[in-house]
């Protein structure tokens, strides 16, 4: 599968996230109309990463959010009351999103070397659709409070858990002989975050998210030899 048929296949978008929140917040969002609250959710959500990745969301203002987004104050208080609502909502239905795409992504695959090659494909073209809201999570998760620290730091870690449950069931099937998955898993989680960590690296290089993607996992297969 390429990105293009991932796009396809599974409709992730901003707007779908977007569509998720407003359907998800009935009581918190007044406005009703879905097609309204979703183009200004998707302009609230731009400018949010946008100004968190130039200045950190800790020095946003709600006023540089009505700057950035074209959002009156008025219009702004009818999503959210103050910042930590965008913190809240990133949080709960941005990291709900991404795990639940993972989740599907290896639900129907046949042996345990397809779904580490599943997974390792759709990370990555997760990160490549939605690269602002990845980019969010790893570089804020040490400037924010505690409590959403353990929250960012226990996301940056549920995909190496995932890598590591897939290494696991293939030591019980006999298809792997890992001996240490926890730190194999480790090891791959990186090789994932550099694509949209380090991207201006590969744009320049003329590497595509295909590319880059068949590159990981054949790196992986490599490595994983051994114990196969």
């Amino acid at each position: 599968m390429d990105f293009e048929t991932f796009i396809t296949d599974t409709r992730i978008s901003v707007a779908d996230l977007c569509r998720e929140i407003f359907r998800g917040n009935p009581g918190a969002i007044r406005i009703k109309k879905e097609s309204i609250a979703v183009k200004n959710l998707v302009a609230l959500y731009n400018a949010t990463l946008k100004l968190s990745a130039e200045k950190g969301f800790h020095a946003m203002t709600l006023r540089d959010l009505c700057r950035e987004s074209g959002l009156s104050m008025g219009a702004l208080y009818s999503y959210i009351t103050c910042k930590e609502d965008l913190l809240n909502i990133l949080q709960n239905f941005g990291l709900q999103y991404i795990s639940r795409k993972l989740m599907a992504a290896v639900e129907t695959t046949a042996s345990p070397a397809e779904t580490l090659h599943t997974l390792i494909r759709t990370h990555i073209f997760l990160s490549e659709a939605l690269p602002e809201l990845f980019t969010f999570f790893f570089m804020e998760s040490k400037n924010l409070g505690r409590d959403t620290q353990r929250v960012l730091i226990a996301a940056e870690l549920y995909t190496e858990q995932m890598i590591c449950r897939i290494l696991e069931d293939g030591n019980r099937s006999g298809k792997f002989h890992v001996t240490d998955p926890l730190m194999i898993a480790a090891h791959i989680k990186p090789l994932l975050q550099d694509w949209y960590l380090k991207r201006w690296k590969y744009s320049s290089r003329g590497v595509t998210v295909d590319d880059y993607a068949a590159s990981v996992i054949a790196f992986v297969d490599a490595g994983l030899k051994p114990f196969i």
